[in-house]
């Protein structure tokens, strides 16, 4: 809305001033809720670290705080983007938006399958995830989380929607460079994952364009066959939409809500779970709870793998050291004979070594990890064949690769169902405690002109089907980015005109986030691996 406006609107017809309907009713079902899921979090944790020789409570406890933080953050920063066309358009009263966005929230983080968590860790510097218990591997999730939480909080204060996903990517990535410049000269390190920040790079800056132009396509089209001119005009008063309009905002609102939850609140179970992994190696480094027939499919795929992988080898090629050949070829992304050579070793050794044991709960505590990182190392090694066809194969030796790279991720990467829910609750309370300030730039801020039920609809419909395809890809998307250039979009499409000054601060923040978290998480990883 413009000053003008505003200054027209009465406080009781303003969709942020409404009286509260419900009372405090909401707030003792969120404290129930909060108070049950803590119970639930620390009985399941303690269970799960019963296997564990020795655990640092202190740094355990300081971790997953600074990492549920990070979520906490992000569902007032990010899912206040979901409920503000529910609120400008009359469909629902603010309060009970914000419950009812927070609740799919918790459930799109409860279904999520892991596959965003897990793209959003490789990208991580492999010797750091594979040492993530070392004080460089610590040093590293300190700064990238404490990093984002700051850009987070800061472009929060002012009201701008900035996007966490590339918040977390600029950390990254500035750990990554770190990771490099803090290196002993003539060291072999890894630094970025440049193909895969690159792929997830085009996917969240493609989705803002796909917004802008999907949401302002769709609002034309809505008026070329839905000829109801109140759907394009601002609502009168208090009313609400017509029954129809009102249910697809509904459901798009609880569609956007539920697919934030199973895209942004995968990001924070990634990196507990690189946490915990570090912190408590022989407790999380290996699913200890997989179906009871795992580890007989993991040794026969590994066998599998080993005699396919001989039929490539070349005469002559021999290798001493098949670890760090590995290793290299990971860490520099190419391949040659002896890698090949280096990798069927390195998988026959790998199995040899868990035969005795019939589970991975029977693995000894002293093994878990060691066996962890290996297994993680030659998962990583054949992504450079099944993804990057370093290697090229017949189609029935790859399917044959294929599976036991699946049987490894069976292994290595999981997440139990504790941290999900505490993930869900982060992510939900932050839902509902900082969502005012956001929710006001997207509804007034934007446009010249309040929203009307079609531009709501169009932009709502557009971000909740561009998020679901992408967390169906796994890749890591906006949801702020893809709305806010939704609404734009639409006002555009009404003819209804953009705040330049609006406009100019959330290009500014979008431009700026990336640059910004880099050089944040850079700067605290240097300190930090001085320090510990």
């Amino acid at each position: 809305m413009t000053a003008e406006n505003l200054a027209a609107t009465s406080l009781s017809e303003h969709p942020l001033e409404k009286p509260k309907s419900l009372g405090n009713l909401p707030n003792y079902a969120v404290v129930a809720i909060l108070i049950a899921g803590l119970i639930y979090v620390g009985w399941s944790l303690t269970q799960d670290l019963t296997s564990a020789v020795a655990v640092p409570w202190i740094l355990l406890g300081l971790a997953l705080v600074t990492a549920l933080g990070f979520e906490f953050v992000n569902g007032f920063h990010d899912t206040a983007n979901a409920v503000a066309t529910v609120i400008y358009t009359n469909s629902m009263p603010a309060e009970f938006a914000v419950i009812w966005s927070g609740f799919f929230n918790f459930l799109g983080v409860m279904t999520a399958s892991g596959a965003v968590a897990f793209g959003i860790i490789s990208l991580l510097p492999v010797e750091l995830i594979m040492q993530v218990g070392s004080s460089a591997g610590l040093a590293m999730v300190f700064s990238l989380l404490a990093a984002a939480i700051i850009w987070n909080l800061g472009t929060w204060y002012f009201g701008l929607p900035a996007s966490s996903s590339h918040t977390l990517i600029g950390s990254i990535v500035g750990v990554g460079l770190a990771n490099q410049f803090v290196a002993p000269t003539g060291t072999a390190t890894s630094g970025v994952d440049w193909s895969k920040a690159t792929e997830v790079g085009m996917s969240l800056l493609i989705s803002p364009l796909v917004g802008f132009g999907a949401a302002a396509l769709l609002l034309l089209t809505m008026k070329l066959f839905i000829r109801n001119k109140a759907l394009y005009e601002a609502p009168k008063g208090n009313t609400p939409p017509p029954l129809w309009i009102r249910a697809m905002l509904i459901f798009t609102c609880t569609g956007v809500s539920f697919a934030h939850g199973s895209n942004d609140g995968q990001k924070g179970m990634g990196l507990i779970m690189l946490i915990l992994i570090g912190v408590v190696p022989t407790a999380f480094a290996l699913n200890r709870t997989p179906d009871i027939n795992y580890l007989d499919a993991y040794k026969a795929a590994a066998t599998q793998a080993g005699a396919v992988l001989q039929k490539y080898e070349k005469p002559g090629v021999v290798v001493t050291d098949a670890h760090a050949v590995v290793s290299e070829a990971v860490r520099t992304k190419t391949w040659s004979d002896a890698t090949t050579v280096a990798l069927q070793q390195f998988i026959v050794d790998t199995n040899a070594s868990i035969s005795p044991y019939g589970s991975a709960a029977n693995v000894p505590t002293g093994m878990v990890s060691n066996t962890r990182n290996d297994m993680y190392l030659a998962g990583e090694a054949l992504k450079l064949i099944d993804k990057k066809k370093l290697l090229p194969m017949e189609a029935a030796d790859l399917a044959v690769i294929k599976t036991y790279h699946q049987a490894i991720d069976n292994a290595t990467k999981f997440i139990p169902t504790w941290v999900k829910v505490a993930v869900a609750l982060a992510l939900g309370l932050g839902t509902m405690v900082g969502w005012r300030r956001i929710v006001v730039t997207v509804g007034e801020k934007i446009g010249k002109t309040h929203l009307t039920y079609g531009q709501g609809a169009s932009a709502e419909l557009v971000a909740m089907g561009t998020i679901f395809t992408a967390d169906t890809l796994g890749l890591p998307v906006s949801t702020t980015h893809i709305l806010s250039s939704g609404v734009a979009g639409t006002m555009v499409a009404n003819g209804s005109g953009l705040q330049i000054s609006t406009v100019r601060n959330l290009l500014m923040a979008w431009v700026l986030t990336l640059p910004v978290s880099i050089a944040l998480s850079f700067t605290l990883f240097v300190i930090l691996r001085h320090l510990i």
